[in-house]
């Protein structure tokens, strides 16, 4: 493999402030390399606490910090808030919207967005949970629910706007009809004089045999049952066939039903960044069913030793020709091992070793102290758990600020159920003012 050119710093270009890019930028600031990390938003996003912005438990600031001021001591690392918009291979340049880049080493980290699985839309009523703008929009819907229904005088409608449904049983639909099930039962129940917020419907339709289906049999049973305890429906063998701006229709065991709702929650599936698509085109290759490039045991697409790919947009096959998940870890450990190679090759050494993953566990949070986790081959749930969860999400968190207002508010909604960001943005949808309102009628008239 050829190493750079001796008689410059070579350029290191990563593309996504995300967990991989951000990664690989930091393993290099001791590197004899000049670092840019472009990104189409100025800040690191902490997604697995998404589904708490969107739920109104913290705002968007407690889980976003911003990029230069994460890497402002690091001399050699520069930051362009730009988006990629195609990739000129040969040329060794990245194309903006706005302009063009020079790289002698690309890092595409750019992550993930949702799959429809081909019905792209559904979109418009179940929005998914990946960015901010994401969860501000379920944020809204969330509560615009609990406020329509106060004002609806039809007790059919008031209990679609009461129903909730989920449509995904993988961690972050779990954690979203958790977070609900607390709001319904606990943060909303005194606030309303017409409702009770305690008798919304939630539900989660899941496709497989089992919530959190990547655990083993008996933490999904476990976590089933502790899902239902907290008032929630879990319909698994469930397939949705269609959406709806009131309505979802599901296909399962029983045959096929049609659940009356007004909000619709998507944590089904996922498929690679677009890119991703758009620098397989550029090299012509093919990307696999979500998205996802191949790239070999150094993280490189295969013919291009300046090209690599990491996290949820790379699809690489360790030695047991098992599919690495789309884990913040594998994403943090493939940039480190980004990161020395380039370091390697900036010096002109050669790959000295394959990428190698080293699992060491995932957890899923369903509720107030309750949670499962999977640790080599030691099972946990209930509140060691969850604790467990609550201390590695604060550990992983970029910013100590971040961590200690994070845990004084984790600390306070736990004692109080009060989730303090709770406010409705955006435009509100024109039903919620309609005139055949009776109540909404009277009270005008009084």
């Amino acid at each position: 493999m050829n190493a750079s050119p001796t008689n410059q710093v070579p350029h290191v270009v990563i593309v996504g402030g995300g967990f991989g890019g951000l990664e690989t930028a930091q393993r290099l600031r001791k590197s004899n390399v000049r670092v840019t990390i472009v990104d189409r938003h100025n800040y690191h996003l902490f997604q697995p606490l998404l589904y708490q912005v969107a739920t109104g438990g913290l705002s968007p600031a407690n889980i976003a910090t911003p990029l230069r001021s994460i890497v402002r001591k690091q001399t050699n690392c520069d930051v362009l808030l730009a988006e990629v918009t195609d990739f000129d291979v040969a040329g060794q340049r990245l194309i903006f919207a706005d302009g063009e880049l020079n790289y002698d080493h690309l890092v595409l980290a750019a992550g993930a967005t949702h799959s429809y699985f081909g019905h792209d839309e559904w979109q418009e009523f179940a929005p998914g949970l990946k960015s901010i703008g994401d969860a501000a929009e379920i944020r809204r819907r969330i509560y615009l629910a609990f406020e329509a229904a106060e004002r609806e005088t039809d007790s059919a409608r008031r209990k679609a706007r009461l129903t909730f449904v989920i449509v995904g049983g993988g961690p972050t639909g779990v954690e979203l009809a958790g977070a609900l099930s607390e709001i319904a039962h606990h943060t909303l129940k005194h606030d309303f004089r017409h409702i009770k917020p305690e008798e919304a419907r939630i539900m989660i339709v899941e496709a497989a045999p089992h919530v959190l289906a990547h655990y083993p049999e008996d933490l999904c049973k476990r976590a089933a049952d502790k899902i239902r305890e907290f008032g929630i429906e879990v319909h698994t063998h469930t397939k949705v066939t269609e959406i709806t701006a009131d309505a979802v229709h599901l296909s399962g065991p029983d045959g096929d039903t049609v659940v009356a709702t007004m909000t619709v929650l998507w944590g089904a599936g996922v498929k690679a960044n677009p890119l991703g698509q758009k620098l397989a085109s550029a090299i012509g290759i093919d990307t696999d069913r979500g998205g996802r490039l191949p790239v070999n045991s150094s993280c490189q697409i295969e013919g291009q030793d300046r090209i690599f790919v990491i996290g949820d947009i790379a699809s690489f096959t360790d030695s047991d020709g098992k599919s690495l998940p789309g884990l913040a870890s594998v994403a943090i450990q493939q940039g480190r091992y980004v990161a020395k190679v380039i370091s390697r090759l900036a010096s002109g050494q050669s790959i000295d070793e394959p990428f190698q993953y080293t699992d060491r566990g995932t957890m899923a949070t369903i509720g107030r102290a309750a949670a499962v986790a999977l640790i080599g081959n030691r099972r946990f749930d209930g509140l060691f758990a969850w604790l467990l969860w609550l201390f590695v999400h604060l550990m992983l968190i970029v910013q100590f600020q971040n961590r200690l207002l994070i845990l004084v508010q984790w600390a306070w909604n736990y004692v109080t159920f009060n989730r303090s960001n709770r406010i409705i943005t955006g435009e509100q949808p024109a039903q919620l003012v309609s005139p055949t309102n009776e109540r909404t009628s009277r009270r005008h008239a009084g």
